[in-house]
Formats: structure tokens, C-alpha cells, sequence
């Protein structure tokens, strides 16, 4: 009896370390995403200043605000594979520690070519960040709940724009641009501590063995390990091109916002400026609520006998076809009441689509190579973050102004990405699919 009495107890300990040890890792990645989100945000905040003190062109200003995307986008793919081979533990509290330098660095350059060197490096510093908080979600969770823990954290990339222009202009009017650029690094380097001291993989913890393998039930089959031969050979699978060529689509249209809202609001809107600071803020709070309910409901799919990846893609699909949905109505009414209205609803559903779209590397990849194909699928968002802004600047200057053609053509390639998605992406990729030749691989093209 007291044997009996014992081993409840002990159980019940391992299921509360682990319940414990779950939301302590998705608040850190929720903490972590937030500030990655608003260090993005200091150079178009600072803007006008920077411009101003560093005796910048707008031109020059473009080159400087495109740096951070290229560079990340390109970092995406060796990033992902690090995270896998290293862990997340180590990456992104060496990513943290790359990027709070880089932008600490901001704070001193006296030139654009010393400010382009520090964004770039800023895009190497967060690569492995939104890989890694896959792989981090994908330890600790089980195939059918990751969906609300990976919604959670990708919910930092609209609350952190949200906070970051009433935060981060009351630092800059009080200490400078330089000083915000400053504060920032510092908040960076502490929180990178914290995540690097806290953060630990369930098998180092006190929870129990049987916990640690329910946890791993219905993921796909492991490698033996991670090498650089069988990262590769993920490239032979029509799900990955799938999911690089689908994200391309979800983070063009979602960037364009980001980008071009208050533009969008003060040329085509004719709002003042103090007015496009409030209506650009109510897209970010839906899309902040989208990414919670894209995770909610994938893990009800889930739950529900959906298959895991089913379970994935059918918000994703749904939040692409109703973020092109919005978008269209949102560049033809004539109130900027309602294309706020329909912005928001675009928001929306691209966040549920974005949400849904970090859950499906933990579904597809083997356990352990989650995070290399969540920087694969990165990759192919952030090409399309890249250039969201310049063809949309591009159009509304051939269009004298006008942001129709723009916004009709990110509604287009959300659709186009949406069907990648439902067509391509429909089966596991194999740890044992990726152990063999490539000419017995399974799935392969």
C-alpha cells in the first residue's frame, strides 16, 4: 500500500513538473518573440530621427530597412539546422546574445554602411529564434497540443509591433534614438540569461520516463541523428517545397500590412497622423487574438481524430483564403472606417493561417528535425517579406498613388499559397525515408 501510495505521489509530481516546465517554455518563447518583434520595430520607429541625424536619404532610409529581411531570410536555412543539431537552449541564447550586440551597435554607428553591418547582423542574431521555439514547443508537447503553445508564441509578432510604438517612442523622446537602441540590447542579453538558465529539454528534468514517452507519441520516426547528408535530403520532399513556397505567401500579404499600413492609411486614407497611429494599432490586436485561435483550433482538429497534419492545415488553408477574402474589399470600399474593418478581419485570419503554419513543422518533420524544417519553411516566408514592400511601393507609384492593385495582388498570392498548401503538403516526412538512398526514399520528388 505505501509502495502504491508512493508511486501516485511521484507520478503526480511528474505530471505537475511537467505542466509546470510547459507553460514556464511557451511564456519564456511568448517573452523571447515579443522582444524580437519590437527590435525589428526600433529602425522604422526611430525613422525620421535616424534620418535626420545620420543625414540619410529616403532611398538610402529603403536600402537600411531591407538589410534586416535579406539577412534573415538567408539565415533561416543554416539556422533551423543548428537548432536541430545543437538545441534550441544554446541557439537562441546565442541568437539573443548576436542580435542585443548588433543592436547595441546601433546605438554608436555614425554612417549607413556601420548601420547596415549592425542590421544585417540583427537578422543572423533572430534566425534561429522562431526554429527553435518549434523545435522548444515540439519537446515539450504532444503531437495533438502543440497548436495552442505554438499560437501563443507566434502571437509575439503582433503584440510586439503593438507595444513597440508607444514603448519604444517614449524611450526615444527621452534618451534619443541611440539610447532606445541601447535600452533594447540590454533588455536582450538579460532575457537571453534567463532563457539559457531556465530553459532545459524534459529529459533533463526530474519527470517521470513514462511522461517523456507519452510525450513522444505519434511523432514520426527519428534519424539516428542530425546530419548535414539528411537535412539536405529534406529538400527531395514535395512537403517542404510545399511549405517554403506556401509561407511565401502568408508573410507577403502579412508584411504588406506591417510595412505599409500607416502609409497605406495617410496617402490613400487621407488620415492625420496621430489618427493613423490609433487605426494601425486595432489590425495588430485581432491579429494578436487570430494566433491564439488559429493554435486553439488546431489542437481541437486534433483532438477530434483529425490527423496531426490535417489538423494543421485546415486553419492554415481556411486563414489564407480569408485573409485574401478581406484584403479584397479593404482596397476597394471608399470609407477608411471599414478598410480598417476588413485590414482587421485580414489580421485576422492571417495570423490564424501563421499560427497554424509554425504547428505544421512539428507535425511533418521527425522530432528532430522540426526546427530545420520550420527554417526552410522561414525562408520562403521571409523572401516574401522582402518583397511585400518594394513591389507594393512599386505599384502604388505606377498606380499615381493608388493602393488597389497592391492589396489585390497580395489577396492573389495568399490564395496561390493557399492552394500550395492544400495540394502539397499531405504526408509525414520519415526519419527512415531520410536514413536511406535517395532513390528509396518514400515521398520524394
Amino acid at each position: 500500500m505505501a509502495a502504491n501510495v508512493s508511486s501516485q505521489t511521484g507520478r503526480s509530481r511528474s505530471l505537475s513538473l511537467l505542466k509546470r516546465g510547459q507553460w514556464t517554455v511557451t511564456l519564456l518563447l511568448l517573452l523571447i518573440g515579443t522582444i524580437d518583434y519590437m527590435d525589428r520595430s526600433t529602425l522604422s520607429i526611430g525613422n525620421p530621427l535616424i534620418r535626420s541625424s545620420l543625414h540619410l536619404s529616403v532611398a538610402q532610409m529603403g536600402v537600411l530597412l531591407s538589410a534586416f529581411s535579406w539577412s534573415y531570410a538567408l539565415a533561416q536555412l543554416p539556422a533551423g539546422g543548428f537548432v536541430d543539431r545543437v538545441g534550441p537552449r544554446r541557439l537562441i541564447a546565442v541568437g539573443m546574445t548576436i542580435w542585443s550586440l548588433a543592436q547595441a551597435a546601433s546605438g554608436f554607428v555614425v554612417g549607413l554602411g556601420q548601420f547596415i553591418f549592425a542590421r544585417i547582423f540583427l537578422g543572423i542574431g533572430e534566425a534561429p529564434v522562431w526554429p527553435g521555439g518549434a523545435r522548444s514547443v515540439n519537446s515539450w508537447h504532444k503531437v495533438r497540443e502543440r497548436g495552442r503553445p505554438i499560437g501563443i508564441f507566434n502571437s509575439a509578432s503582433t503584440l510586439g509591433p503593438a507595444i513597440a510604438s508607444p514603448i519604444l517612442t517614449a524611450i526615444m523622446l527621452g534618451i534619443g534614438w541611440r539610447g532606445m537602441f541601447i535600452v533594447m540590447a540590454v533588455l536582450g542579453f538579460i532575457v537571453a540569461a534567463i532563457w539559457y538558465f531556465v530553459y532545459r529539454n524534459p529529459q533533463e528534468t526530474q519527470i517521470d520516463t513514462v511522461d517523456q514517452i507519452e510525450l513522444r507519441k505519434g511523432d514520426t520516426q527519428e534519424t539516428s541523428q542530425v546530419r548535414f547528408i539528411q537535412w539536405l535530403r529534406m529538400f527531395r520532399y514535395k512537403e517542404t517545397w510545399g511549405m517554403i513556397f506556401g509561407f511565401f505567401g502568408t508573410v507577403y500579404l502579412l508584411w504588406l500590412y506591417i510595412t505599409w499600413l500607416p502609409g497605406y492609411l495617410e496617402l490613400a486614407r487621407h488620415e492625420s497622423i496621430a489618427a493613423t497611429g490609433l487605426l494601425s494599432s486595432i489590425p495588430f490586436a485581432l491579429g494578436f487574438v487570430g494566433s491564439i485561435v488559429g493554435g486553439l483550433v488546431s489542437d481541437w482538429f486534433a483532438k477530434r481524430g483529425v490527423s496531426p497534419i490535417a489538423s494543421r492545415k485546415y486553419p492554415l488553408v481556411a486563414g489564407l483564403f480569408g485573409m485574401a477574402v478581406f484584403t479584397v474589399p479593404a482596397a476597394l470600399v471608399h470609407s477608411a472606417v471599414w478598410a480598417v474593418v476588413f485590414i482587421s478581419l485580414a489580421e485576422f485570419f492571417g495570423n490564424i493561417s501563421s499560427a497554424t503554419a509554425w504547428a505544421l513543422p512539428t507535425a511533418v518533420a521527425p522530432p528532430n528535425y522540426v526546427a530545420s524544417l520550420g527554417g526552410m519553411q522561414n525562408f520562403g516566408g521571409y523572401f516574401g517579406a522582402s518583397l511585400a514592400p518594394v513591389v507594393t511601393g512599386l505599384l502604388v507609384a505606377a498606380s499615381g498613388g493608388s493602393f488597389v492593385s497592391a492589396l489585390i495582388v497580395g489577396a492573389l498570392v495568399a490564395v496561390a499559397s493557399a492552394l500550395v498548401y492544400a495540394i502539397l503538403v499531405r504526408k509525414p516526412i520519415s526519419g527512415e525515408g531520410l536514413e536511406v538512398p535517395l532513390t528509396r526514399a518514400a515521398n520524394h520528388i
